[in-house]
């Protein structure tokens, strides 16, 4: 089960991920790519790293651009689940 951070919590976890920030409510990064392939290739390997934890991003795509947005709708906004999928975003994107 995840647990719901506080405000505070929040702010704290999200100073520590480079490239994110808190944007209504949920953790956000926007992330440029070389390419289409570049970036499909990125959202791929995320897709299996979400899937293993069994925690979604919502995100969008167009071209060479991946925006992402976290959330944990469990707990009604930010959990550490979402400090762990951004972590491990940030390994993947190589940030």
């Amino acid at each position: 089960m995840a647990t719901k951070l506080t405000d505070a919590q929040a702010q704290d976890a999200v100073a520590k991920l480079d490239g994110w920030a808190v944007r209504d409510g949920k953790f956000h990064r926007e992330l440029k790519f070389g390419d289409f392939n570049a970036a499909w290739g990125f959202m791929a390997r995320v897709a299996l790293i979400a899937e293993q934890m069994n925690h979604h991003p919502e995100w969008f795509n167009v071209y060479n651009t991946v925006r992402i947005d976290l959330s944990t709708h469990d707990v009604g906004g930010l959990s550490d689940l979402d400090v762990k999928l951004a972590e491990r975003i940030n390994a993947v994107a190589g940030g």
